[in-house]
């Protein structure tokens, strides 16, 4: 994955490899049925490249270089031979139009013979489409039941060779040629305007305007800009759900079977990212979040899933597609996720924290978030005894970890507060006696004395990265030794010799915790919560330490997938993890200090 770079609309996206091909694309939402799908198979289930003649008719032409352009999600790929030169810009075009994947080759010295393959198989790769020409522009169709039609339109010559669109051309020093390839809905039509110059500065005008928001102003603010660019690309903005990741079973082991489908919209997820967002200027994100989120939870039938399409649905049935071999024979191949319908106590806590936060921010929010929060609470009273499927969402027998009874704290201490403040009505003493009982309990059953750590879960002498998130609520003061013993336990116990961060310790070919053989890589949202509590027990140099090592394995483009394999230096999970992002966000602004962020920009961002 380290070889790919991300386009996006903030409505679906893309993956561009290094040769000049697309092999992932979803249209026009981030769970729509993938148009290219080569990724997770073979070349026969679709992708999409642009890449010198030479190199596509098996002469070796490295890309000379990628960027993205400015401050933006433009993704340039350069090509070089003799002489000769060229720069190709990938984009999809933001804003309420026509979602489109827009590919602009311009020269630069020379003549440069160049190539488009374009290899439409849509819904996953299982279907050869039908393509028509309409005037200028080719018609694929795509299967019934998706709702609509995909465009390309080019201005240079394009051909059907059986069902690939091709055009041979070249550019010459300051000539551009530019393919979009868009979805309508409808069959009938085509897109309401010819590709032009003016779709490229659109969008990086938008990205570049999004990214002057931020209130950042300390040391690595490049990478910290990449990281927020790329969570605002994984933004549904016609509703403000955000997805943990654009991808689906790209493995946590090559090879493996911990292969699930991220395109989805998490509570908790959301919850987190929505925090960081907001911590550093984009207070009108994490409000729109907060409005999708309570929009789609709110149910008058029980308990609130835990995640939820990015319209809101809650049907997401998981299924395997068995004619994709997967990500270098990964598989199953898996969309939709079962988890939908576990039962993780935590998701409570991370919500009510991050509502409790946005009162905070904008104080306009708590008529709307203060009676949610106490909701929160209500329902939490309900589940917080049971055991459950936690934050890593565990395929085996469910358990009382001890990170979800910390959250489930969080979530009466923070609607405690909020009553406490005015902003709604709620049974406060009951819960006071309620907050006592829990953090007795976890105190009592999810502590160590051996161990001088809390652990995984009770009775357990597991570590857990999460528990380090956990403490962060506030359940504990930075100066309890049983703080700073968890700390350091699992700095000691799941720090490898790369300075990342297991969040667990798996259990190889036997059966693990989780339901699944096999091993995983360094989860790196974890390196973020060693980082945040190193920092939270008073240990800066230590936490820059980690940092340093979390930026030093992010690719060339500044992205990171969900996990890491140091061994073999490559990203593993899907790609480009959300997660991640906010882990590195989110130590940043630890290591940082609320100084080194500007309160005059941040008191206008929402605005």
């Amino acid at each position: 994955m380290e070889d790919h770079g991300y386009v996006g609309d903030q409505r679906g996206g893309a993956l561009v490899r290094r040769d000049g091909s697309i092999p992932w694309l979803c249209l026009p939402r981030f769970d729509s049925a993938a148009v290219f799908t080569s990724l997770l198979g073979t070349e026969q289930h679709g992708f999409w490249q642009i890449a010198p003649t030479m190199l596509m008719d098996g002469i070796a032409v490295p890309a000379s270089g990628r960027q993205y352009a400015g401050d933006s999600l433009i993704l340039q790929t350069a090509w070089s031979w003799g002489s000769d030169s060229a720069v190709v810009s990938d984009f999809m075009v933001p804003g309420g139009g026509a979602p489109r994947l827009v590919r602009v080759v311009t020269g630069l010295s020379g003549t440069m013979t160049m190539r488009s393959l374009l290899r439409a198989r849509p819904d996953y790769g299982s279907t050869v489409p039908r393509i028509t020409k309409v005037d200028r522009l080719h018609a694929i169709d795509l299967p019934e039941g998706d709702g609509g039609r995909l465009w390309l339109d080019a201005d240079t010559p394009v051909h059907l060779e059986w069902a690939d669109l091709v055009s041979d051309f070249t550019v010459t020093a300051g000539q551009t040629v530019a393919f979009a390839l868009s979805w309508r809905e409808g069959v009938d039509i085509p897109p309401p305007r010819p590709i032009d110059d003016g779709l490229l500065k659109f969008t990086l005008d938008f990205w570049e305007a999004w990214a002057a928001r931020c209130t950042y102003t300390g040391p690595d603010r490049e990478a910290v800009v990449r990281s927020l660019l790329t969570l605002g690309a994984l933004i549904y903005a016609p509703t403000g759900a955000i997805v943990a990741a654009p991808t689906t079973s790209l493995p946590e082991e090559i090879g493996g079977v911990r292969n699930y489908d991220y395109r989805y919209a998490w509570l908790r997820d959301g919850a987190l990212t929505a925090g960081v967002l907001r911590k550093y200027g984009y207070l009108r994100e994490a409000i729109a979040w907060a409005c999708w989120a309570i929009q789609a939870s709110h149910s008058g039938t029980g308990r609130r899933q835990i995640m939820y399409g990015v319209g809101g649905e809650t049907e997401l049935p998981e299924m395997e597609l068995g004619w994709l071999p997967g990500y270098e024979r990964s598989a199953p191949v898996r969309i939709g996720n079962a988890a939908a319908d576990q039962l993780q106590v935590d998701t409570y806590g991370e919500l009510a924290i991050e509502f409790y936060d946005l009162i905070q921010a904008d104080s306009s929010s708590a008529r709307r978030l203060g009676p949610v929060i106490v909701a929160l609470a209500e329902e939490l009273e309900q589940v917080w005894e049971q055991p459950d499927s936690g934050i890593w969402e565990i395929r085996g027998p469910a358990r009382h970890f001890v990170h979800s009874k910390i959250m489930g704290w969080a979530t009466i201490d923070r609607a405690i507060r909020t009553i406490e403040a005015g902003h709604a009505d709620g049974p406060l003493e009951r819960w006071r006696t309620l907050r006592a009982t829990i953090h007795a309990e976890v105190c009592e059953n999810g502590f160590d004395n051996d161990l001088n750590s809390f652990t995984q879960s009770y009775g357990s002498q597991q570590l857990d990265a999460s528990l380090l998130h956990a403490l962060l609520s506030g359940f504990l003061p930075a100066d309890d030794k049983r703080v700073i013993g968890t700390v350091e336990a699992i700095q000691r116990e799941l720090t490898t010799d790369d300075g990342l961060v297991l969040r667990y310790r798996t259990a190889g070919h036997d059966i693990g915790l989780d339901g699944f053989p096999g091993n995983e890589g360094r989860f790196l949202l974890c390196s973020g919560w060693l980082v945040e509590g190193l920092v939270f027990i008073g240990r800066p140099g230590d936490a820059r330490t980690v940092l340093d090592s979390l930026l030093a394995i992010r690719t060339g483009l500044g992205l990171l997938a969900e996990e890491y394999d140091p061994r073999t230096g490559r990203h593993l999970g899907n790609f480009p993890q959300g997660f991640s992002h906010v882990g590195h966000l989110g130590a940043t602004a630890a290591i940082a200090g609320p100084n080194a962020f500007s309160t005059l920009r941040l008191a206008g961002a929402g605005s």
